[in-house]
Order: structure tokens, then C-alpha cells, then sequence
């Protein structure tokens, strides 16, 4: 059914408005169910795992870029016919969830978890996390994120929690799960060993404390710098550099701890610096992991000097019960009343804090569930080493396989209530029962009185899971067989230890096959100074507020280039403001499309432009620039070189697409020309489907439009139509060959007219061209057009070589072609050049002068920084270069 004139003539809003669109199509996606994945599906499949965000997060920058590069490739892939899973769903959290929810039951009821009980507080997490947990999952939407979301998964739902105490079962029984005590990161508020990931570093300054240990045998004495004195009352010996020649004499003796009556041995170890500090080590091992080391090394005894909650302990005499910040204020003083300190000086240094709750760490001796790692390494080392896995960039396939080489084993075990609970028991007589479900008796002796580890699992063991326990695992489902290995990851590089690796292990461990192929690192985005973004420090950026301003397709388009930079970027929000323009940019050209060239009825319309029956060298151009504009956006998509392919997007949108070629086919579409709606059809149509991964709303919008007036193949969405397709007989070099002898011609006049500040409506009576006689065809055919956009009453080509006057004459060339555009007609434009080109001269001589006389300054040249000499001389240098240039053109100018 062919449109109406009134159907053609609906009116289309002047202006993009993004928020409107946006929210209408989100609805759409959702109620026609675009994004949800069918297991029976026939088509090739194309998973990406989202990487989940925790339970207690709201959408931030981070979540922004990594949400766009997936929806990018998820939206290009269903184009391509590809059945696509973006798997999504939400971390539990454990230490950030527990620490949300013990602030606002403290906040409300003035109690804390231990006033409630176990049980009692769990309730309070749950009924929390159903009540606040998921709006992340509203604000994904609103990215435009094509999740399935009808599967979304929670790391502690049934399902999924089962799976957990399957790989906790498994691998204990094997042999990879054991309990230890080993140094972790201890935070005394939370009362729970940390990740590295939860461990926030800053600098802080403090004090560098000399403390003199004087030998037991009263012959001297030792000098250490500490900048926690306290620790001291826990040190076990002194450790040296075995070649540091100042200290051979002390080895095997010892020293008087002071302030206690112990006495403890002189070493020797190499891991001690001898250009930091004294040279001298003092060493506690219970709350230093390098110190713990170095006690191992030695047989040295371990002496807990700090409660749980970083109290001194009895232990420390006298000091027992004081706060570390006291206890390090007593101990200074006493050193010093008793002359043991020798001196103070600033000292700054980096300190490991709870990302929660902000306490300084304790590095803290204590018994831990660890999986050993080295066995569960080598497989996931060789998938890489033998390119089954793939990182982008490749830099980042080196740093995985420099950790996995050097790995340590994996600290799985937090002391909180909200997680998965280890699931192993105890009997009275001490034996250990591990089982998937709670068993009813000691799986030793038979005694039904069992007690359950308190502890959780470390998130990052339920995380571990996500490619395959999403998909139903331990059981055999068909979304399991369907969908897994997944083909792409993309996240961070802060956690490429902490999950990618973890998901590469576990997954080659239960199911014997990759959870990925390719693994995508985003750059981080920093702020306009480049720093890393931080909120407590008010640094930080919430996309959401930049997507209420500049709108979603703007912040994505903006978002795609950096996340996939090479390098971290710097956030710019003029950036984004530039895309804003490219999409009003893209309205208006679709406005102009719709209400001006569909202005009359057409039964070809509706057609796509055969490249064979194009015969408008302009049109066979244009489709020649559309058909490489498949070519490189395809392979800059399949190669993850996003900000390449957006250049190439914006580049002919804006440039060829919209400044160039609309502008030529407004005659032809006054002439009722059907070729040129054709090919606008064709190139609209085409440009939308290409921009729709990364600007989904507009390019929806504007489609459904082409699909009302039947300019596109009528389908409920983008998501519907086909990737385009690059067609190698589309490319027609002659054609691009002679648009840009015509684009090149009419940039030089306009810019020509521009510097000589001619009257835009202005009619130059003559434009001459000395051509090439290659080119010389070419400008035949343009030169009407040449005349038309470059203002001219006509043009006069000239043979090469042929001489001509041009002293009263702008030049340009473009190529090996001279662009000469004669002064008559322009009034006194040339006596306006000539006091203009006066006025420059002798602000550049004046300049000059100054420089040399800088220059000439024997004093200055020797006082002043070399930088600024030669910053000086660079000037001169180019101020000569700019006034030869301008001279001569005044000489000719002033002659003619």
C-alpha cells in the first residue's frame, strides 16, 4: 500500500528529543521481547557474560563503558543472524552488602548484626536486597542495554547457590581446598579478611621513627626505622643485607628489644633494602607478609601482638588494651624517655584501607580456607599461551600469564554472615564432613550434633561460576549445551586476576572447555585532569546525569571510542556535547529526507538503488563511499577497534552524507529526479542500520519513520533488519576520484572567499582552473557544479602550463590542479588584503624586534631556564618564516 500525500506530508518533530524516544523505545524493546535468547533456535550462537554488578551499585562511568562495548557487539551480532544470550544479572557483595545493611540497621534501631543474630540479620539483607537491590537493572535499560532480561541471575539464588557448593565440594575433594594459616588483609572494623580488590591504597603521612636496639652483649647497638614503633613489642629479630659490609660484625648475635626484657637475634636475609632507612629490619612476622616471609625463611617464632578488632593484646604488658593510635603515641614516648629514640623525621607512604568502611588495614596471622592454585594454573596458562583465549589489547594476555605463572594460592574464605556459607562441619570429636547438602550425621562417626563453618566464601568464588552457573549448571540444561562457551568478555583490567582468571580456571576444571574466546579490556576513563575517578574525592562522573543532558545515543557514541582505546582517557564532556550535535546533525538530514524528497508520491521509492543501474557519477560515489563504509566499520567492529569504526560513522555522516551529497541532490529532487530518492533511500536506510549498535534510540526512531513512508523494508525494529553487506562491485574509484577533484575545488573557493572576507552572497564573475590533462575530462563534467557551489558566474579551465595573470588572484591547489580565483567582482577587496596583510607584517616585525633584542640579552640567555631560551628561538624562528610569506604576497599584491 502506497503512502498518501498527507501520510508524506506528516509532520516530523524540528528537534531531537532524546529522552522521550528513549523512554518509548525501551518499552518497545521489552514488550516485543528483541533481546531474549531462544534455546531452540537454529541460528549460530553469540553469548557475552555481563560481568555482574554488585547488588548495592547504582550505574557508574565503569558500568557505562562496558555496557556500551556489549551492547555494541550484541546489537551488531543479531543484524548478522546470529542468536544472541547477553547474559545478565547482580553480585551478592558480601562485605558491601553486610556493610550497607548493618550501617542502616545502626542508623534506624542503634544495633548492630550481633544484636540481632545471625538468622534475624540475614532476614534483614534479604528483605533489603529485594527492596533496593535490582535498580541497577532499571538504569542498565535506560544505557539501552539489549540484555535477556527475562534471565536474569542473582550469585545467591537457588539455583545458583547450588552450583556454589558444587565447585566448593568438588575441588575439596580433590584436594585443592585446604585450611591454613597464612597473612591476609584484616579489617578491624568489618572483622573479616579482604581481597586485594577491596583494599583501597592512599598515600599518608607519617613519621620515620630511628630506633636504637642496643646488642645483648652490650657492645654496640643497631639502628631501626619503622613507621608503625608500636609493632615493636612483636618483633622476633633484626634482619641485615648478608652483603651490606656496615652489619657483618652483628650476624649471629642479639640485640635488647627495647621496652620489653626479650632478647632476639641478628640475620641475614637479601630481601632487605641497605639503601632504605638504616639498613636495618626489624622483623614482625605476625602482622607483616613480608616479614612472615622472611620468619619462615629463618624458623623464626610469629607473635600475635593485636586483637581482632586491632586492640593490643596481652601480649604487650603494659600496652595491653590500648588502640594502635595510642598505643604508637605511649611507645614513642617511652623510647624516647628512656633514650632508645634516636630521631623522627616526615615520612609518606602508601596505606592499604577497607574500600567499605575506610579503616587501615591489618596485614593479620590467621586460619583460612585456601584452594591451591598451582595445579589449577597450568590449563589456564596453556589456554592462553595457545591463543584459545585471546586478550585485546594483547598487553593485557601478558600481565594474566605473568600472575598465573607467579600465582599464590587463593584466600577463599570472609568472616561475614551475608554469603555462601562455607559448607563444611564439624563434629564434637572434630571431624570434618563436606558435603553439597547439609548432611544429618558426621560422615566420621555418626554424631548428628554438627556445627557449621561460620564463615562465607569470598565473592569472588561465587563470581568465578558466572559464564556456565548462569546457565544452569551442575545440571546438563540446555541452555548450558547451547549457550556455553561464551564469545566474548569485556571488563576491567582491576580484575583480570581477580575474576577473569578465576572463571578461566573453574570453567576448564568442572567443564574441561574455555569459558571465553576473546577477553576485551576496556580503558579506564579518568577525570579531565587524569586522575582516577573517585567519589568521595568528588570526582567522579554519573553517566546518568550525562545521558539526561546530551542524551544516551551522544554518551554512547562517546563512551564506545574511549572504552576501546589503546590508552585510559580523559573524561570530556565537550566530547560528548559534539556528538549531541551529530545526532541533531542525523535528525535534521532525515528531517530534510522525509519532509522535502518524500514530498511526492512514488511507487520506486521504496526501492534499494541497484549499484548496476546507477548511472549519476555522483550517486555511484556515494554509494561507493556507503559500500567501504560497510567494509571498515564491519572489520573495525569484528576487531573491537570501535573509536576507528565511530570516526568512520561520524566522517561520512556528517562530511560526505549530509554536507555534500544533500547538498547536491536538492535540484534533482526539484526536477521529481526518482534515481536520487532512490539512492537516499538506500544510503539513510543503510547509515541507520550501521549507526544502530552504537546510537540505538535515534537510528530506531528515524527507521520507523523511513518504514512509515516506505523508504525502508517495513520490520518492528532495527534489531530485525540485516547487517548490511559490503558489495565489492559498489566500489567505483573513478567516481570517488572525481568528488574529490569536485570537493577539493569548491573547499578551496570557499575558503578562499572566507580569508578574503567576500560577501557570502556574492557571485565571483570568473573562477579559472589550470587542470592536468588527466583531470582535464572530469572538470568538464563539473564544472556547472563547480559554478554552482562555489558562487561563480563560470569557470575557465586552462591547460597546464598555459599562462595566466595572477597578481590580482587568490590560488589554491588542489592536487596538481591551480584554483585561481580572480579579484574583479570583489569591489576594494584587494586594497582591504593589502592594509590587512600590512597590518599582520608590522605586527610580525614588532614581534621580531622583540625577540632579538631577547636574544641579544647576554644576561637573560644565561639566566633564564633552557627551556624557555629555546621555546624563544623556536618563536623566531617561525615569525621569519611568517614574514617572508606575507611579504611576498603583499609585494605581488601591492604591484598589481
Amino acid at each position: 500500500m502506497q503512502p498518501t500525500e498527507q501520510d508524506l506530508h506528516v509532520e516530523i518533530a524540528k528537534a531531537y528529543e532524546p529522552q522521550a524516544i528513549e523512554a518509548k523505545w525501551v518499552r518497545r524493546w521489552e514488550e516485543l521481547g528483541v533481546f531474549t535468547a531462544q534455546v531452540e533456535s537454529a541460528k549460530q550462537p553469540f553469548v557475552l557474560a555481563c560481568p555482574p554488578p554488585n547488588v548495592t551499585g547504582s550505574l557508574h562511568l565503569g558500568h557505562a563503558v562496558n555496557g556500551t562495548i556489549q551492547d555494541i557487539l550484541a546489537r551488531t551480532k543479531r543484524m548478522q543472524g546470529y542468536e544472541v544470550l547477553w547474559q545478565p544479572g547482580t553480585d551478592h557483595a558480601g562485605i558491601a552488602t553486610q556493610y550497607v545493611v548493618e550501617k542502616k540497621l545502626f542508623r534506624e534501631q542503634g544495633k548492630t548484626r550481633h544484636d540481632l543474630g545471625r538468622d534475624a540479620f540475614l532476614e534483614k539483607v534479604w528483605a533489603w536486597k529485594q527492596e533496593s537491590g535490582d535498580r541497577i537493572f532499571e538504569q542498565f535499560k535506560r544505557l539501552g542495554a539489549s540484555l535477556d532480561y527475562t534471565r536474569w541471575r542473582f550469585t545467591m539464588d537457588e539455583g545458583y547457590s547450588r552450583a556454589v557448593r558444587r565447585a566448593f565440594v568438588q575441588l575439596y575433594k580433590k584436594g585443592y581446598i585446604y585450611r591454613g594459616n597464612r597473612m591476609i588483609n584484616w579489617c578491624p572494623s568489618c572483622l573479616t579478611s579482604l581481597s586485594d580488590l577491596e583494599v583501597t591504597t592512599r598515600e599518608q603521612d607519617d613519621a620515620l621513627y630511628h630506633i636504637r636496639y642496643p646488642m645483648a652483649d652490650g657492645e654496640g647497638a643497631l639502628v631501626v626505622a619503622t613507621v608503625r614503633p608500636e609493632t615493636m613489642l612483636g618483633d622476633v629479630a633484626v634482619a641485615v643485607h648478608p652483603e651490606d659490609d656496615r652489619y657483618r660484625e652483628y650476624l649471629n648475635r642479639q640485640v635488647q628489644l627495647p621496652l620489653t626484657d626479650r632478647k632476639i637475634p641478628v640475620v641475614a636475609d637479601s630481601y632487605v633494602e641497605r639503601e632504605f632507612g638504616t639498613g636495618c629490619l626489624k622483623i614482625t612476622p605476625a602482622h607483616d607478609a613480608n616479614d612472615f616471609a622472611i620468619g619462615q625463611r629463618h624458623g623464626l617464632p610469629v607473635l600475635n601482638t593485636l586483637t581482632a578488632t586491632a586492640i593490643l593484646n596481652e601480649t604487650t604488658g603494659q600496652y595491653a588494651g590500648l588502640t594502635r593510635e595510642v598505643a604508637r603515641k605511649k611507645v614513642v614516648a617511652d623510647l624516647e624517655s628512656a633514650g632508645f629514640l634516636v630521631k623522627t623525621e616526615p615520612y609518606t607512604h602508601a596505606v592499604g584501607r577497607c574500600s567499605r568502611c575506610d579503616t587501615v588495614l591489618e596485614p593479620y596471622l590467621s586460619d583460612q580456607w585456601f584452594v591451591k592454585m598451582h595445579e589449577l594454573a597450568t590449563p589456564a596458562i596453556q589456554a592462553v599461551e595457545s591463543g584459545r583465549i585471546k586478550f585485546h589489547p594483547s598487553r593485557w594476555g601478558d600481565v594474566y600469564l605473568d600472575w598465573m605463572k607467579n600465582i599464590q594460592d587463593w584466600n577463599i574464605s570472609r568472616q561475614l554472615w551475608w554469603g555462601h556459607q562455607i559448607p563444611v562441619w564439624t563434629c564434637a570429636a572434630g571431624h570434618v564432613t563436606v558435603e553439597q547438602q547439609d548432611p544429618a550425621a558426621c560422615a566420621t562417626c555418626g554424631d548428628n550434633h554438627l556445627t557449621q563453618d561460620p564463615d562465607v566464601l569470598d565473592t569472588w568464588f561465587s563470581s568465578a561460576l558466572w559464564t556456565y552457573a548462569t546457565l544452569g549448571w551442575p545440571d546438563a540444561t540446555p541452555e548450558l549445551t547451547r549457550f556455553h562457551p561464551t564469545q566474548v568478555l569485556s571488563t576491567a583490567r582491576d580484575i583480570i586476576y581477580l575474576w577473569v582468571a578465576r572463571m578461566i580456571f573453574t570453567s576448564l576444571e568442572f567443564l574441561d572447555e574455555i569459558p571465553f574466546s576473546d577477553v576485551i579490556i576496556h580503558a579506564t576513563i579518568l577525570d579531565p585532569e587524569g586522575r582516577r575517578m573517585s567519589k568521595s574525592k568528588g570526582t567522579g562522573v554519573d553517566p546518568l546525569l550525562i545521558m539526561d543532558k546530551y542524551g544516551t545515543d551522544a554518551t554512547r557514541f562517546w563512551l564506545a571510542g574511549a572504552g576501546t582505546s589503546s590508552q585510559d582517557v580523559r573524561f570530556r564532556e565537550e566530547k560528548i556535547e559534539t556528538y549531541r550535535n551529530f545526532a541533531n546533525k542525523l535528525w535534521n538530514a532525515s528531517r530534510f529526507i522525509l519532509t522535502k524528497a518524500a514530498t511526492k508520491a512514488d511507487s520506486s521509492r521504496s526501492l534499494p538503488a541497484e549499484v548496476s543501474t546507477v548511472s549519476s557519477p555522483i550517486d555511484r560515489w556515494i554509494l561507493s563511499r556507503l559500500h567501504g563504509l560497510i567494509r571498515d566499520v564491519s572489520a573495525h567492529i569484528d576487531q573491537y577497534a570501535f573509536a576507528d569504526a565511530i570516526s568512520a560513522l561520524y566522517d561520512f555522516t556528517w562530511n560526505e552524507f549530509c554536507d555534500w551529497y544533500l547538498e547536491l541532490a536538492k535540484p534533482r529532487l526539484e526536477s521529481d529526479d526518482t534515481a536520487v530518492r532512490r539512492v537516499l533511500a538506500e544510503v539513510m536506510d543503510t547509515l541507520l542500520r550501521l549507526l544502530h549498535p552504537f546510537m540505538p534510540f535515534i537510528t530506531e526512531e528515524i527507521s520507523q519513520q523511513l518504514v512509515e513512508r516506505q523508504w525502508a523494508v517495513s520490520s518492528q525494529t532495527l534489531q530485525h533488519r540485516p547487517w548490511p553487506q559490503f558489495d565489492p562491485a559498489a566500489i567505483d574509484l573513478e567516481a570517488e576520484g572525481e568528488m574529490a577533484l569536485l570537493i577539493g575545488t569548491v573547499r578551496a573557493l570557499r575558503n578562499m572567499r572566507a580569508e578574503l572576507r567576500v560577501e557570502p552572497g556574492k557571485v565571483a564573475p570568473e573562477v579559472r582552473i589550470r587542470v592536468t590533462r588527466d583531470a582535464h575530462p572530469a572538470f568538464v563534467r563539473l564544472s556547472d557544479l563547480i559554478a554552482r557551489l562555489g558562487r561563480a558566474e563560470r569557470i575557465t579551465l586552462l591547460e597546464d602550463g598555459q599562462i595566466v595573470e595572477t597578481a590580482r588572484s587568490a590560488t589554491a591547489m588542489v592536487g596538481e590542479n591551480q584554483v585561481i580565483l580572480p579579484f574583479d567582482g570583489f569591489g576594494d577587496v584587494l586594497e582591504r588584503e593589502v592594509k590587512r596583510l600590512q597590518k599582520e607584517v608590522g605586527a610580525l616585525e614588532q614581534e621580531q624586534t622583540r625577540i632579538r633584542q631577547q636574544l641579544s640579552n647576554e644576561s637573560f640567555v644565561s639566566k633564564a631556564p633552557a627551556a624557555v631560551v629555546d621555546k624563544i628561538r623556536a618563536r623566531g624562528s617561525e615569525v621569519a618564516v611568517q614574514l617572508e610569506t606575507l611579504e611576498r604576497q603583499l609585494t605581488a599584491w601591492s604591484n598589481a
